[in-house]
């Protein structure tokens, strides 16, 4: 049942065992790893482990995904111990707990909440998009599982290969669908409402087909060591800011496509079902401005840390390489749209409009540029 009351996401009163839980985790990471952890690798964890705790005080449901990935990571990397071939040996890390099965029981579960999502939207029943709401949760808990333990499995193919897997466009792929549907889980519980659900799920469902096409056709899962541009740590905290980036504007132009649709329909018989099945207009508006104004401030960061990799890297700040030029765009795009929705007032049908576009603008700076444009960036090349 939707409402245009948003329902505010308090913190618990009793945290206290998540933040212990997250100091003995990162205790034992220092303790384990100090050896090969240098201080910006330490400050990543550090300021990983404030932001777990405070985003799990305020939201229940990020601490059980949270714990779930760490007890299916930790029983991967115990089944594997230093041979990368018991993935081929042992039953729970060939079907499940590899990274490659992990990815693909996320991909099955992301498509199957799609239609289950769509399925409840249909039939009116809050119970079938409960079950989507619960498909959503294990994709992203198979996903997050999958990188942590690829990111396990590229160190075990040697000292010198292993990296974070953020690195191409095969992990994006997978990065964009967990943090897009983290995002959706989140304002899903904070506004009480699963049927923009199935509109959201399109573009993560699109986004794990094209990762599956990509795995088979190109044998992109395949782990190879980095380009020495990207043997640094700037891409451990700028690549993950990026990307919720990209999932937030994500999000909001399938937000604005449901706006588009309701509207459209609203005119035309305001008794309609589906008007009645989707939540106020007023609610998806305020639902894709938040969107947009979360990630306009992440792809800021992303951008900022982006131009900090580059000087470290190539000697200079900014160099209109075609994905800098790219990534501008972007950013002065969603600047105007907040600027017109915060100044000017703008919103309903031309903002809706808006959001999609930026999506299309977003998506040819993400994979257009690396398609079409060579540059210093040609290393992300499809």
């Amino acid at each position: 049942m939707t409402t245009n009351t948003e329902i505010m996401t308090k913190p618990a009163a009793h945290t206290w065992w998540w933040y212990a839980l997250l100091l003995l985790a990162t205790i034992g990471i220092l303790s384990v790893y100090h050896e090969v952890l240098d201080v910006y690798e330490v400050s990543i964890l550090m300021f990983t482990a404030i932001s777990m705790g405070f985003v799990g005080n305020h939201w229940p449901g990020f601490r059980g995904h949270a714990i779930a990935v760490a007890i299916l990571s930790l029983i991967a990397l115990q089944l594997y111990g230093t041979n990368l071939e018991a993935a081929e040996t042992n039953g729970l890390l060939k079907y499940m707990l590899a990274s490659q099965s992990a990815i693909m029981w996320m991909s099955v579960f992301f498509i199957a909440a799609t239609f289950t999502y769509f399925g409840g939207l249909i039939f009116r029943s809050d119970y079938t998009e409960k079950v989507g709401s619960v498909f959503t949760w294990i994709a992203t808990t198979f996903g997050m599982t999958g990188l942590m333990v690829r990111w396990r499995e590229t160190h075990m193919m040697g000292a010198d290969i292993g990296y974070i897997p953020v690195s191409n466009l095969y992990e994006v792929f997978i990065l964009f669908a967990v943090v897009t549907a983290l995002l959706y889980l989140f304002y899903e519980r904070r506004y009480q409402v699963r049927s923009l659900g199935g509109f959201v799920l399109l573009v993560i469902s699109a986004a794990v087909i094209f990762q599956l096409w990509y795995a088979f056709e190109r044998n992109a899962h395949e782990i190879q060591p980095l380009v020495p541009a990207l043997q640094s740590y700037w891409m451990k905290i700028h690549v993950p800011a990026n990307f919720i980036g990209y999932g937030a504007f994500a999000m909001a132009a399938m937000i604005g496509i449901a706006y588009l649709l309701v509207s459209w329909r609203s005119e035309k018989n305001p008794d309609s079902g589906l008007v009645k099945a989707m939540p106020p207009l007023t609610m998806m508006d305020d639902l894709m401005y938040k969107s947009i104004a979360l990630g306009f401030a992440f792809f800021t960061v992303a951008t900022i840390l982006g131009a900090l990799w580059a000087a470290e890297a190539w000697g200079g700040y900014w160099s209109w390489d075609p994905k800098e030029t790219w990534a501008l765009i972007v950013w002065l795009n969603y600047a105007a749209w907040l600027h017109m929705r915060m100044t000017k007032g703008w919103n309903g049908k031309p903002m809706a409009w808006w959001a999609i576009v930026g999506l299309f603008v977003t998506l040819f700076a993400f994979l257009g540029v690396n398609m079409f444009l060579s540059g210093l960036h040609s290393y992300g090349s499809l």
